[in-house]
């Protein structure tokens, strides 16, 4: 794939999830990108996947140009973002001046990989908790594989509206209204008693640099994504440990108290760790899971890509508990948590 056809799939996929400015802004990218210039140079010299699921440069470059308009360093670039609407060749001339103008800030912002963390998928992780503690009623210490800026973490500071009813903290930061089909969870009220999380490359959310790049990777004609984002970011507190994921989760899991559930959570994480790692990982949690009591429970709740094409593209949600090695198939959820199909009903 080369960068033509990077920018042309990452078009697709983000008209795909509902944002036709940047299916605009990337096709735009994909027909005049400059072949010549120091960031030109730097995508090309790329090695392997460039594309969604590898270097993700396409995304790289959107998300430097969008923070430089939200941070105020291109007024111009911002008079033709959203919320106002640009010709293609309006949109192309400024694109292209932006780049030539802030190549130096390009250059250092595409250093690292895109980041998000996608507020709505808490949706998802509500319902399940809600699930696991008619299962264990006990507080819970959740561990976030892939935690990004923790943001997601806090949860239990959100509520969801699923239909018209609302479930979740009595008192939210913000409340997510996915599109629900199905029963509702159980009615609970999961308590945590301890959260952290891990990332190759954590974010502080309370800093400003930090919470422009999550910001900057949320696409710019869906406002309502960078409002949860900065209601999420105004509670967060979680700490982030900055490493490889399974390294930090053995440790995890040998100190976990009694009487309390160990909550491992991942969303759109797990599927990009290295197969050994994603074995290493199992392993390590089936064993944990093998000493589990009713005292020390431990559950496993990932929202991940199976591949599955047959109907919405979306993630699995499942729950894995142990004692006992209980395999909940949830239902399916929107990766931006747009949409939850929830299939449990027990």
């Amino acid at each position: 794939m080369n960068l033509t056809q990077a920018f042309r799939a990452q078009a697709d996929a983000c008209a795909g999830l509902g944002s036709p400015f940047m299916g605009q802004l990337l096709t735009i990218l994909a027909e005049h990108w400059p072949a010549t210039g120091a960031l030109a140079t730097k995508m090309a010299g790329f090695d392997g996947d460039i594309g969604p699921a590898g270097h993700s440069l396409p995304l790289r470059i959107a998300g430097g140009l969008h923070a430089l308009v939200l941070s105020g360093q291109s007024p111009e670039l911002a008079a033709l973002y959203p919320p106002h609407a640009a010709s293609d060749s309006d949109l192309r001339d400024g694109v292209l001046a932006a780049l030539h103008q802030h190549e130096a800030f390009m250059l250092d912002w595409t250093d690292s990989a895109p980041q998000t963390n996608e507020v709505r998928r808490s949706a998802a992780l509500i319902a399940g908790a809600h699930v696991a503690t008619t299962h264990f009623d006990l507080p819970i210490r959740l561990s976030e594989l892939g935690a990004s800026g923790g943001l997601n973490l806090m949860w239990d500071y959100f509520a969801v509206d699923a239909g018209g009813v609302r479930f979740g903290a009595s008192d939210p930061a913000l409340v997510l209204h996915p599109e629900w089909d199905g029963a509702l969870p159980p009615e609970t009220t999961p308590i945590i008693a301890d959260r952290a999380g891990v990332d190759l490359n954590p974010l502080d959310p309370t800093t400003g640099d930090d919470l422009l790049r999550l910001s900057a990777y949320l696409w710019p004609d869906q406002p309502e994504r960078l409002a949860l984002t900065r209601a999420a970011a105004s509670v967060a507190n979680a700490p982030l440990t900055r490493g490889d994921a399974i390294d930090w989760l053995g440790p995890r899991l040998d100190d976990a108290p009694e009487g309390q559930l160990h909550l491992i959570q991942h969303t759109v994480a797990w599927q990009y760790f290295p197969k050994a790692a994603q074995d290493r990982g199992r392993a390590l949690i089936e064993a944990a899971g093998a000493k589990a009591t009713a005292r020390r429970p431990l559950a496993w709740l990932s929202m991940e890509s199976d591949g599955d094409t047959t109907g919405k593209i979306g993630a699995a949600l499942v729950l894995r508990l142990w004692p006992g090695d209980l395999t909940l198939n949830l239902g399916r959820a929107d990766f931006h948590g747009r949409w939850i199909n929830w299939d449990y009903a027990g």
